[in-house]
């Protein structure tokens, strides 16, 4: 697991070799075992490696080909190469390394850019092929690595992260307006736009080959729903042990300590259990928890860690978070709002003291309906169909907006039915998803903030998504929906920088190919089966897990958000949100602000959700738009 970054140098020169150091040496953190850079005057590569196969200094990277016609800096790990490797090796290719960095080298020069399609791992990648003058990037197909590049005015970079391209001279760093919509609505930054006007992502399962001639983007692979098994619900079940148990296997291969993360919900309780049978000493397992009841699952963690006599780490969340935020938020390059990031940072801490990999559940609520939104979703959408079009049109929205005068709760549950039944399905996910209503940003945004975006609305990026899916069902679709925006965007984003922060790798069994591709075939009615999500893998769990564990109330990786702003970091927040000179006053009215705050004060309202939002933003901008913060 490393970090990557570089630059191209077809219209004019962009940095030496002191500019590629720097540029590594930003992202330390991703790979603090080694460094290298490779130049010439067309390109220029930078790498940061941490180590997990082959420790010995025949890993490190850039790695050449025997002719040292390929050059590669890489990020992640391929966990088929060993196949790979050995189909290779019977056509006659010797290997001088055991990485699997030098069988990307190989399997390009036999297959080019097809080589993507036999890749099975977390990726991302520039491969610099001297004979073409050109440089092939690609990314893994669900996301798991990062890859941002700046295009601008013939200029080309790119890193694992935007600090890196940041080191470069004169980066332009003008705010991408509708990205901050985005921000506000879905608490990350979908892709592939980044806060930055001129700086993107390379979306997942996508490839760009960069020449002096410009950048051409292609995609390699994508998950359809379209062909769905007859096969019988045991089968499929037994089917599903065996895809998770393997994938599950190939993640524990590893020259470095390996353990888990153990939250106590069902998928990080399947892994764990996988892995001790598949282990001959005990598996390391960490878990964090807060003082708060309602957000503590420590005591589920415990039974697993138990049952599977793990070597268990807990460590609870006190007073450790004011301490630490604005450390926390730096490692995000752009404004990233997942409440989450914080335990995450705190757990991949805890497991770094024990091992250098851990494996995680992360996927198995996207890939097989876990969460309770989707039990929403089937009420509200079985409820639309019976009610003709025009009906729901016509009727509903004048009803919403009579119950929107009152204040009961009731009613204003009744309203949002309402407007959520008067639309089509896939903008009525949109409003399941969305972390900002119309009515607020409306009241917070700017007149000129509203006159610049015009008739842009976030809610693009969810419906285009649901609409391009190919399931056969509503179900199928929306899960396709959250697989390419949701986990890609925020939870993949939140995993990788707090563990990388860390100089921790994090393997998810659940999101591999082969998972993935296998879970697309089950039918919708096994994933959410008589009001039961995640029916199939608790059925395949079943057999590992006891009762308490499958089918408690999913807590999920929750903060306690409303009493951290009237308590924990209540001064640190009023320091940025109301004492600041810039940053969100540039976009937000900010007597609307004071208002929220002081109504989530007074305890008549809960605004911790939206505040956090606001806080997140305001800390990236203190840090990366170069202003400063009073106190």
């Amino acid at each position: 697991m490393c970090g990557i970054a570089g630059f191209t140098q077809f219209t004019h020169q962009e940095g030496d070799l002191k500019t590629l150091q720097a540029m590594g040496s930003a992202i330390y953190h991703r790979g603090p075992d080694a460094g290298g850079e490779y130049l010439d005057d067309k390109v220029g590569l930078a790498h940061r490696r941490l180590a997990i196969l082959d420790l010995s200094e025949a890993g490190n990277q850039p790695m050449y080909s025997e002719d040292e016609q390929l050059v590669i800096v890489f990020n992640g790990e391929i966990y088929n190469f060993l196949e790979i490797r050995q189909e290779l090796e019977q056509q006659g290719v010797q290997f001088k390394t055991k990485t699997d960095t030098e069988v990307i080298i190989s399997l390009y020069e036999k297959e080019g850019t097809a080589c993507l399609q036999k890749l099975n791992g977390m990726f991302a990648f520039a491969l610099w092929d001297k004979r073409k003058q050109e440089l092939f990037i690609a990314r893994d197909r669900m996301g798991k690595k990062p890859l941002y590049y700046l295009e601008h005015k013939g200029r080309f970079a790119f890193g694992s992260e935007i600090k890196s391209i940041l080191e470069l001279n004169e980066v332009p760093k003008d705010i991408r307006l509708d990205a901050v919509y985005d921000f506000f609505a879905y608490q990350y930054i979908p892709d592939p736009k980044s806060i930055f006007q001129h700086i993107h992502k390379l979306p997942p399962a996508h490839y760009m080959l960069v020449s002096a001639k410009g950048i051409e983007i292609q995609p390699y692979w994508d998950i359809s729903m379209r062909h769905i098994s007859s096969a019988s619900e045991e089968e499929l079940t037994e089917q599903l042990v065996d895809v998770i148990a393997g994938c599950t296997k190939q993640r524990m291969i590893s020259d470095v300590p390996l353990g888990a993360f153990l939250s106590g919900g069902v998928d990080s309780s399947g892994v764990v259990a996988l892995m001790a049978q598949q282990s001959d000493k005990p598996v390391k397992t960490c878990s964090i928890g807060f003082d708060e009841k309602k957000f503590n699952e420590t005591e589920f963690a415990s039974i697993v860690a138990k049952k599977f006599q793990t070597e268990h780490h807990e460590f609870t969340v006190h007073q450790n978070v004011k301490d630490n935020l604005e450390q926390i938020v730096s490692y995000f390059d752009e404004p990233f709002a997942d409440p989450s990031l914080v335990p995450t940072y705190f757990v991949s801490e805890l497991a770094r003291q024990q091992v250098t990999v851990a494996i995680a559940g992360d996927g198995g609520d996207e890939v097989f309906a876990g969460y309770e939104k989707y039990s929403v979703d089937a009420v509200e959408n079985r409820l639309r169909n019976k009610f003709p079009k025009f009906f729901r049109k016509r009727v509903f929205p004048p009803l919403a907006n009579l119950l929107s005068k009152s204040s009961w709760r009731v009613c204003r549950k009744g309203k949002s039915l309402l407007t959520s039944l008067s639309m089509e399905p896939d903008m009525a996910f949109y409003l399941s998803n969305a972390q900002i209503e119309d009515r607020q940003w409306s009241a917070l945004a700017k007149p000129e903030v509203h006159a610049q975006l015009g008739d842009y609305h976030p809610s693009s990026v969810t419906t285009e998504a649901y609409q391009k899916a190919d399931g056969p069902d509503h179900l199928a679709k929306i899960l396709y929906t959250d697989m390419k925006t949701y986990l890609p965007g925020g939870i993949l984003v939140k995993v990788d920088r707090m563990s990388m922060a860390n100089s921790l790798e994090v393997r998810a069994p659940i999101l591999d190919k082969n998972t993935l591709e296998f879970a697309a075939t089950l039918p919708s009615e096994l994933k959410f089966k008589a009001g039961e999500k995640k029916h199939i893998l608790k059925e395949a769990f079943k057999r590992f897990l006891p009762d308490d564990i499958l089918y408690r109330k999913k807590m999920g990786f929750s903060v306690p958000l409303a009493s951290w702003f009237r308590g924990e970091i209540k001064e640190l927040a009023e320091r940025y949100l109301l004492q600041q000179s810039d940053g969100l006053s540039s976009f937000f009215d900010m007597e609307e602000v004071r208002r929220l705050w002081y109504q989530h004060q007074s305890r008549k309202y809960d605004h911790g959700a939206l505040l956090w939002s606001m806080l997140m933003f305001q800390m990236w901008w203190a840090k990366y738009m170069r202003t400063s913060v009073n106190g």
